[in-house]
């Protein structure tokens, strides 16, 4: 930075920029004001178009972008737009934004930019995973689990397939987790038996859906044990579970990285291997089995 009087949130995150720009407005240049305007008006622009292309909707020169940067303390343009992209590489903007800030990488000649984006957010999200999240608590859900009488895993949308796989490798071990919604139903459909008896593992995230909010609010009233798993302490089914697991899905790409959730529910599920006795060991080598008598399984070359 050139001008040591711009203030240090100013540089952190896209609402203290602007801020800072609509402050330095009134004592820029007629020409730097309009392009100022412009960025003002369409803020998510700025972290997904080249200068060319701004300069182009503003209909300024690229240099009178560089020229707005430096004139209100930043070295350049570049430094101008970072917290920009760094928000949407936290995966901060809608999934347009997103796509179109991948284009501009994959167009500017930096696909190795792209790689190493997402390689950065996913080793970020599980170290996350592991220091938002204690043992302790992973042991004592599973714990709720292996005495449950019914577990419901409940995953929709991007998460489906997670909380399915869960389900399915649950089984080979026990017979009372089960996948929701089932075909050509909704999620409370799947509750409507569950009691005090049973276990809810739901999960959700930026975008909450609304099928799985009412889920949980339903297990609550009916005295369901509630695992939630979600990516913000103010995620709506987080509000009366008993455990409540915090985690990071950012990405660089589009929608939301499974990576940590996949992480978590594999973590419980070797402590719901380790709860049980020895008997669980015999259940596994049989589900196997049956699937080799089956011919299910390629047998292996001797």
């Amino acid at each position: 930075m050139k001008d040591t009087s711009v203030p240090e949130q100013a540089v952190s995150q896209p609402a203290h920029v602007l801020q800072h720009l609509t402050q330095a407005l009134p004592g820029l240049t007629p020409e730097l004001q309009k392009t100022a305007a412009y960025v003002l008006e369409n803020p998510n622009e700025i972290g997904v178009s080249s200068i060319r292309e701004i300069a182009v909707k503003a209909k300024v020169k690229p240099n009178s972008l560089v020229r707005m940067a430096r004139r209100i303390g930043f070295e350049g343009y570049e430094n101008f737009r970072k917290p920009f992209r760094e928000q949407i590489r936290r995966g901060g903007y809608d999934y347009r934004d997103q796509a179109k800030w991948l284009q501009s990488l994959g167009s500017g000649g930096q696909p190795d930019s792209i790689y190493a984006e997402g390689a950065a957010a996913t080793i970020a999200n599980i170290e996350k995973l592991y220091a938002m999240n204690k043992s302790v608590d992973i042991k004592a859900a599973a714990d709720e689990i292996v005495n449950a009488r019914r577990t419901y895993v409940l995953g929709v949308g991007l998460v489906n397939a997670v909380a399915s796989n869960f389900a399915y490798l649950a089984n080979m071990a026990i017979d009372n987790v089960v996948s929701i919604p089932q075909e050509g139903s909704v999620p409370v459909d799947g509750l409507v038996r569950a009691d005090k008896q049973d276990v809810l593992l739901a999960m959700t995230f930026k975008p909450y859906r609304r099928e799985v909010a009412e889920a949980v609010e339903a297990a609550h009233t009916q005295g369901v044990t509630i695992i939630a798993i979600s990516d913000s302490p103010a995620s709506p089914i987080f509000e009366g579970a008993d455990y409540r697991f915090l985690i990071s899905v950012d990405t660089p790409l589009l929608f939301i990285s499974t990576v940590a959730l996949s992480a978590l529910l594999e973590s419980l599920m070797a402590f719901v291997i380790a709860d049980l006795d020895e008997s669980v060991i015999a259940s596994i080598e049989r589900f196997h089995q049956r699937r080799y008598d089956l011919g299910i399984y390629l047998e292996e070359s001797q």
